[in-house]
Protein backbone atom coordinates (compact mmCIF):
# COMPACT_ATOMS: atom_id res chain seq x y z
CA UNK A 1 0.00 0.00 0.00
CA UNK A 2 1.24 3.49 -0.85
CA UNK A 3 2.13 6.13 1.76
CA UNK A 4 0.00 9.22 2.20
CA UNK A 5 -1.48 10.78 -0.92
CA UNK A 6 0.16 13.94 -2.19
CA UNK A 7 -1.76 17.22 -2.31
CA UNK A 8 -1.82 16.91 -6.10
CA UNK A 9 -3.32 13.41 -5.92
CA UNK A 10 -5.94 14.47 -3.37
CA UNK A 11 -7.04 17.24 -5.72
CA UNK A 12 -6.85 15.07 -8.84
CA UNK A 13 -8.95 12.23 -7.41
CA UNK A 14 -11.13 14.38 -5.12
CA UNK A 15 -14.43 13.37 -6.76
CA UNK A 16 -13.59 9.69 -6.16
CA UNK A 17 -12.13 10.16 -2.70
CA UNK A 18 -15.31 11.87 -1.48
CA UNK A 19 -17.30 8.69 -2.19
CA UNK A 20 -18.19 6.76 0.98
CA UNK A 21 -16.84 3.46 -0.39
CA UNK A 22 -13.58 4.94 -1.68
CA UNK A 23 -11.96 7.57 0.55
CA UNK A 24 -8.18 7.90 0.80
CA UNK A 25 -7.76 4.21 1.65
CA UNK A 26 -9.66 3.18 -1.46
CA UNK A 27 -7.71 5.60 -3.63
CA UNK A 28 -4.48 4.09 -2.33
CA UNK A 29 -5.79 0.66 -3.35
CA UNK A 30 -6.48 1.96 -6.85
CA UNK A 31 -3.03 3.53 -7.12
CA UNK A 32 -1.46 0.24 -5.99
CA UNK A 33 -3.49 -1.93 -8.37
CA UNK A 34 -2.53 -3.49 -11.68
CA UNK A 35 -4.72 -4.62 -14.56
CA UNK A 36 -4.27 -6.08 -18.02
CA UNK A 37 -6.44 -5.03 -20.96
CA UNK A 38 -6.47 -7.45 -23.89
CA UNK A 39 -7.63 -5.62 -27.00
CA UNK A 40 -7.29 -1.89 -27.69
CA UNK A 41 -10.44 -1.41 -29.75
CA UNK A 42 -14.04 -0.44 -29.06
CA UNK A 43 -14.01 -1.95 -25.56
CA UNK A 44 -10.35 -1.43 -24.75
CA UNK A 45 -10.40 2.33 -25.40
CA UNK A 46 -13.00 3.27 -22.73
CA UNK A 47 -11.57 0.68 -20.33
CA UNK A 48 -8.05 2.11 -20.60
CA UNK A 49 -9.32 5.70 -20.60
CA UNK A 50 -11.35 5.48 -17.39
CA UNK A 51 -8.94 3.24 -15.47
CA UNK A 52 -6.14 5.68 -16.34
CA UNK A 53 -8.21 8.62 -15.11
CA UNK A 54 -9.12 6.68 -11.94
CA UNK A 55 -5.44 6.25 -11.15
CA UNK A 56 -4.91 2.51 -11.57
CA UNK A 57 -1.22 2.10 -10.79
CA UNK A 58 -0.13 -0.16 -13.64
CA UNK A 59 -2.00 -0.96 -16.84
CA UNK A 60 -0.86 -3.52 -19.39
CA UNK A 61 -2.30 -3.46 -22.91
CA UNK A 62 -2.10 -6.29 -25.43
CA UNK A 63 -2.85 -5.59 -29.10
CA UNK A 64 -0.94 -6.08 -32.35
CA UNK A 65 -3.31 -4.13 -34.62
CA UNK A 66 -2.94 -0.72 -36.22
CA UNK A 67 -5.56 2.03 -36.23
CA UNK A 68 -7.84 1.82 -39.26
CA UNK A 69 -10.29 4.42 -40.58
CA UNK A 70 -13.18 2.05 -39.79
CA UNK A 71 -12.17 2.05 -36.10
CA UNK A 72 -12.71 5.75 -35.50
CA UNK A 73 -16.50 5.71 -35.08
CA UNK A 74 -16.41 3.54 -31.95
CA UNK A 75 -12.80 3.46 -30.67
CA UNK A 76 -12.99 6.69 -28.76
CA UNK A 77 -9.33 7.53 -28.10
CA UNK A 78 -8.14 7.46 -31.72
CA UNK A 79 -8.33 10.22 -34.33
CA UNK A 80 -7.64 10.29 -38.06
CA UNK A 81 -4.07 11.38 -37.26
CA UNK A 82 -3.54 7.98 -35.64
CA UNK A 83 -4.48 5.89 -38.71
CA UNK A 84 -1.70 3.47 -39.59
CA UNK A 85 -0.07 3.62 -36.15
CA UNK A 86 0.01 0.73 -33.69
CA UNK A 87 -2.87 1.08 -31.25
CA UNK A 88 -0.77 0.30 -28.18
CA UNK A 89 1.75 3.01 -29.11
CA UNK A 90 -1.01 5.59 -29.49
CA UNK A 91 -2.66 4.59 -26.22
CA UNK A 92 0.59 4.73 -24.26
CA UNK A 93 1.31 8.30 -25.38
CA UNK A 94 -2.22 9.47 -24.64
CA UNK A 95 -2.30 7.75 -21.24
CA UNK A 96 0.82 9.65 -20.19
CA UNK A 97 -0.91 12.91 -21.11
CA UNK A 98 -4.09 11.90 -19.26
CA UNK A 99 -2.41 10.71 -16.06
CA UNK A 100 1.37 10.49 -15.55
CA UNK A 101 0.77 8.61 -12.27
CA UNK A 102 -0.03 5.47 -14.26
CA UNK A 103 2.69 3.08 -15.38
CA UNK A 104 2.03 1.47 -18.77
CA UNK A 105 3.27 -1.82 -20.19
CA UNK A 106 2.43 -2.52 -23.81
CA UNK A 107 2.57 -5.85 -25.63
CA UNK A 108 2.60 -5.52 -29.39
CA UNK A 109 1.63 -9.17 -29.76
CA UNK A 110 -1.34 -11.38 -30.40
CA UNK A 111 -2.30 -13.18 -27.19
CA UNK A 112 -1.78 -16.92 -27.62
CA UNK A 113 -1.23 -20.15 -25.72
CA UNK A 114 2.50 -19.51 -26.02
CA UNK A 115 2.53 -16.13 -24.27
CA UNK A 116 -0.72 -16.02 -22.26
CA UNK A 117 0.73 -17.53 -19.07
CA UNK A 118 3.71 -15.18 -18.97
CA UNK A 119 1.68 -12.05 -19.68
CA UNK A 120 -1.41 -12.74 -17.56
CA UNK A 121 0.64 -13.86 -14.57
CA UNK A 122 1.99 -10.32 -14.10
CA UNK A 123 -1.44 -8.80 -13.39
CA UNK A 124 -4.23 -9.24 -10.85
CA UNK A 125 -7.26 -8.36 -12.99
CA UNK A 126 -7.68 -9.25 -16.68
CA UNK A 127 -10.10 -7.22 -18.81
CA UNK A 128 -11.16 -8.77 -22.09
CA UNK A 129 -11.63 -6.20 -24.83
CA UNK A 130 -11.10 -8.66 -27.67
CA UNK A 131 -13.37 -8.98 -30.70
CA UNK A 132 -13.54 -12.78 -31.01
CA UNK A 133 -14.52 -15.72 -28.85
CA UNK A 134 -11.35 -17.69 -29.53
CA UNK A 135 -9.44 -15.05 -27.57
CA UNK A 136 -12.14 -14.79 -24.90
CA UNK A 137 -12.03 -18.55 -24.28
CA UNK A 138 -8.23 -18.44 -24.17
CA UNK A 139 -8.30 -15.72 -21.52
CA UNK A 140 -10.97 -17.66 -19.64
CA UNK A 141 -8.77 -20.78 -19.63
CA UNK A 142 -5.58 -19.09 -18.43
CA UNK A 143 -7.27 -16.75 -15.94
CA UNK A 144 -8.83 -19.85 -14.39
CA UNK A 145 -5.49 -21.69 -14.25
CA UNK A 146 -3.75 -18.67 -12.71
CA UNK A 147 -6.64 -17.90 -10.29
CA UNK A 148 -7.06 -14.37 -11.65
CA UNK A 149 -10.06 -12.08 -11.87
CA UNK A 150 -11.47 -11.80 -15.39
CA UNK A 151 -13.95 -9.26 -16.74
CA UNK A 152 -15.34 -10.10 -20.17
CA UNK A 153 -17.24 -7.89 -22.62
CA UNK A 154 -18.84 -8.79 -25.95
CA UNK A 155 -20.71 -6.49 -28.33
CA UNK A 156 -22.67 -6.53 -31.59
CA UNK A 157 -25.30 -4.26 -33.19
CA UNK A 158 -27.08 -2.68 -30.19
CA UNK A 159 -26.27 -5.51 -27.76
CA UNK A 160 -23.68 -6.18 -25.09
CA UNK A 161 -22.79 -8.97 -22.67
CA UNK A 162 -20.68 -8.39 -19.55
CA UNK A 163 -19.28 -11.04 -17.19
CA UNK A 164 -17.10 -10.77 -14.07
CA UNK A 165 -15.26 -13.85 -12.77
CA UNK A 166 -13.10 -14.34 -9.69
CA UNK A 167 -11.28 -17.61 -10.17
CA UNK A 168 -9.82 -17.47 -6.67
CA UNK A 169 -13.20 -18.85 -5.62
CA UNK A 170 -13.64 -22.59 -6.14
CA UNK A 171 -17.36 -22.40 -6.92
CA UNK A 172 -16.97 -19.78 -9.65
CA UNK A 173 -18.54 -20.58 -13.03
CA UNK A 174 -16.60 -19.58 -16.15
CA UNK A 175 -17.28 -18.21 -19.61
CA UNK A 176 -17.66 -21.68 -21.11
CA UNK A 177 -20.24 -22.58 -18.49
CA UNK A 178 -22.45 -19.99 -20.20
CA UNK A 179 -21.38 -20.36 -23.84
CA UNK A 180 -21.39 -24.13 -24.20
CA UNK A 181 -20.73 -24.28 -27.93
CA UNK A 182 -17.34 -23.65 -29.55
CA UNK A 183 -19.07 -22.19 -32.62
CA UNK A 184 -20.68 -19.02 -31.32
CA UNK A 185 -19.08 -16.26 -33.38
CA UNK A 186 -22.50 -15.52 -34.82
CA UNK A 187 -23.84 -14.65 -31.34
CA UNK A 188 -22.02 -11.34 -31.01
CA UNK A 189 -19.79 -10.33 -33.90
CA UNK A 190 -19.55 -6.64 -34.70
CA UNK A 191 -17.42 -7.16 -37.82
CA UNK A 192 -20.18 -9.03 -39.67
CA UNK A 193 -23.26 -7.66 -37.87
CA UNK A 194 -22.15 -4.07 -37.34
CA UNK A 195 -22.07 -2.08 -34.13
CA UNK A 196 -23.49 1.24 -32.97
CA UNK A 197 -20.52 3.14 -31.57
CA UNK A 198 -21.96 4.09 -28.15
CA UNK A 199 -22.66 0.40 -27.40
CA UNK A 200 -18.91 -0.22 -27.24
CA UNK A 201 -18.50 2.77 -24.94
CA UNK A 202 -21.24 1.67 -22.56
CA UNK A 203 -19.97 -1.91 -22.30
CA UNK A 204 -16.33 -0.85 -21.93
CA UNK A 205 -17.24 1.62 -19.20
CA UNK A 206 -19.20 -1.05 -17.32
CA UNK A 207 -16.13 -3.30 -17.52
CA UNK A 208 -13.97 -0.48 -16.10
CA UNK A 209 -16.55 0.03 -13.36
CA UNK A 210 -16.45 -3.68 -12.47
CA UNK A 211 -12.64 -3.56 -12.33
CA UNK A 212 -12.72 -0.65 -9.87
CA UNK A 213 -15.33 -2.45 -7.76
CA UNK A 214 -13.00 -5.47 -7.64
CA UNK A 215 -10.04 -3.32 -6.63
CA UNK A 216 -12.04 -1.60 -3.89
CA UNK A 217 -13.64 -4.84 -2.68
CA UNK A 218 -17.17 -3.55 -3.23
CA UNK A 219 -20.22 -5.80 -3.24
CA UNK A 220 -22.84 -6.37 -5.97
CA UNK A 221 -20.43 -7.80 -8.52
CA UNK A 222 -21.52 -10.03 -11.40
CA UNK A 223 -20.80 -13.34 -9.65
CA UNK A 224 -22.16 -16.25 -11.71
CA UNK A 225 -24.28 -13.77 -13.65
CA UNK A 226 -24.33 -12.14 -17.05
CA UNK A 227 -25.42 -8.56 -17.61
CA UNK A 228 -27.24 -8.33 -20.95
CA UNK A 229 -27.90 -4.89 -22.40
CA UNK A 230 -29.76 -3.72 -25.48
CA UNK A 231 -29.42 -0.02 -26.24
CA UNK A 232 -32.03 -0.06 -28.98
CA UNK A 233 -34.75 -1.03 -26.51
CA UNK A 234 -32.90 0.43 -23.49
CA UNK A 235 -33.09 -2.83 -21.54
CA UNK A 236 -30.64 -4.04 -18.88
CA UNK A 237 -31.11 -7.44 -17.29
CA UNK A 238 -29.08 -9.93 -15.27
CA UNK A 239 -29.30 -13.67 -15.74
CA UNK A 240 -27.87 -16.26 -13.37
CA UNK A 241 -25.95 -19.27 -14.60
CA UNK A 242 -24.14 -22.03 -12.74
CA UNK A 243 -20.92 -23.98 -12.91
CA UNK A 244 -21.26 -26.86 -15.38
CA UNK A 245 -20.01 -30.38 -14.83
CA UNK A 246 -17.05 -31.46 -16.99
CA UNK A 247 -16.36 -27.84 -17.96
CA UNK A 248 -12.81 -26.58 -18.47
CA UNK A 249 -13.08 -24.60 -15.23
CA UNK A 250 -13.31 -27.86 -13.29
CA UNK A 251 -10.12 -29.29 -14.74
CA UNK A 252 -6.82 -28.89 -12.90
Amino acid sequence: MRKNLSANQIEKYSRQIVLKNVGTIGQKKILSSNVLVVGAGGLGCPIVDYLTRAGVGRIGIVDYDKVDVSNIHRQSIYTFKDVGKYKVDVLKKKMININPDVKTKIYKNKISKKNAYKILNQFDIILDGSDNFKTKFLLNEFANKLKKKLIVGAISRYDGHIFSFNFKRNNEACLKCFYQSEVIEEVLNCETDGILGPVAGVVGNIQANEALKNILGLQNQLTNKILIINLLNLTFRQTNFSKKKNCVCGKK
